[in-house]
């Protein structure tokens, strides 16, 4: 096959500028002289990507922050779209963000319906408006998915064809699980226990006191426990005010070279709703679950999700294994009576471990990398496309 000489890639989130830069790299293996073009953050430019504007831009906090943005992320979406089709790419990959990115892709299919486009981590239409799934059939020709389960959502949905690729968590499974040394100190006194009080400002207002106050029930009743509280630089300062009065004191680590070091000795978890409930799976480390919102967004949330659990552990695994306290339930009394017997060789502590070990074959951990099976998957679907294209030329006169 012929490699297409350029192609568009539009991420505007971290999590979509990591998988975009990831997936440049692929593509640059399998056909070495394709060329990019597009929106993308810090590493996509690492990678050589050039951004048509600064995505930082389009970092909203609050909704109270949209309205007098909304005019300059509309024209970005307007200015992102019509770059698209003056480039004319051999296709366009739309990654993540889907308020902008899909709206973008609109904008392309009605004008060039013959640029392919692809949506690399699509929307969760299996949790919020599955609606979505049958509509993007219109402007996205196949979506490739990060979760094993989205393929038979999206099927069942009516959406456009969806192919798995692979977490970029699997490449990380080395730094995660534990070393003979490692795997012993997880294994003797006192137990290093994990506390993931999560990564936005209004997570550790709501989580650090409940989180504190279950973790001085859990060693009251098990006895001592070190603490290790993994976070990011920017909120470093925060966590430490808020964990001042703790009456058993974490240590806090923004390195992630640290945090992986604390993943593979750690007995055990309490850690907010998220990402990382997976890559504490992933790392073989039973967990507690919790969240808090506020009340009218807990009420919207249970009007609208069409999901029994919120624990991507969960529902990577199908099995509600992981215990989760939302809401009301998230007390500090229910958290330590689910974290306690997680700590020693119990039937709660078994059934996570026995749950966990399925996750290899689940999320195909051994086979190529997904950022690779991404790449391939591009370049098949462009493929694809030209010959589709090519056969509905009409034939010859005289043939």
């Amino acid at each position: 096959m012929t490699p297409p000489h350029k192609l568009f890639l539009v991420a505007t989130e971290e999590s979509g500028d990591v998988l975009g830069a990831a997936l440049m790299d692929a593509l640059r293996t399998l056909r070495p002289d394709v060329g990019f073009g597009g929106v993308g953050g810090r590493h996509m430019a690492a990678n050589g990507l050039t951004s048509l504007f600064p995505v930082d831009e389009l970092m909203i906090l609050g909704i109270g922050a949209i309205v007098p943005k909304l005019p300059r992320i509309l024209g970005r979406i307007r200015e992102t779209a019509a770059a698209v089709i003056a480039a004319r790419p051999g296709a366009l990959i739309i990654i993540d963000s889907p308020d902008f990115t899909h709206r973008v892709a609109r904008r392309v299919r009605k004008a060039a319906p013959d640029i392919p486009i692809i949506n690399y981590a699509p929307p969760t239409v299996w949790a919020w408006r599955p609606r979505r799934a049958r509509a993007m059939r219109a402007y996205v020709d196949e979506a490739l998915a990060i979760l094993p389960f989205e393929p038979a959502a999206f099927a069942r949905l009516e959406g456009p064809p969806c192919t798995y690729v692979g977490h970029p968590l699997a490449g990380r499974i080395g730094a995660l699980r534990p070393g003979d040394a490692e795997a012993r100190r997880r294994a003797a006194d006192p137990p290093v226990v994990l506390v993931l009080p999560g990564s936005r400002g209004s997570e550790i207002r709501r989580l650090t006191p409940i989180f504190g106050a279950a973790i001085a029930s859990a060693a009251a009743q098990a006895g001592p426990l070190e603490l290790v509280l993994p976070t990011l630089p920017h909120i470093a300062a925060q966590v430490t005010a808020a964990t001042a009065a703790w009456p058993v004191r974490p240590r806090i680590v923004t390195d992630p070279d640290e945090k992986h070091a604390a993943f593979r000795v750690a007995r055990a978890a309490l850690a907010a709703s998220g990402t990382v409930t997976l890559e504490l799976a992933l790392a073989r480390v039973p967990t507690v679950a919790a969240y808090r919102v506020p009340a009218w967004e807990g009420a919207l949330f249970r009007l609208m999700a069409h999901i029994d659990t919120v624990i991507l552990a969960n529902l990577v695994l199908g099995e509600n294994v992981v215990p989760e306290y939302l809401q009301g339930a998230c007390t500090p009394e229910r958290l330590a009576a689910a974290l306690v017997p997680l700590l020693g060789d119990s039937r709660q502590r078994r059934r996570q471990l026995g749950a966990f070990a399925r996750l290899d074959a689940v999320m195909k951990i051994d086979a190529e990398a997904p950022e690779m099976r991404a790449a391939r998957a591009v370049l098949d679907r462009i493929a694809r496309h030209g010959a589709e294209a090519r056969a509905a030329l009409p034939s010859p006169a005289g043939s």
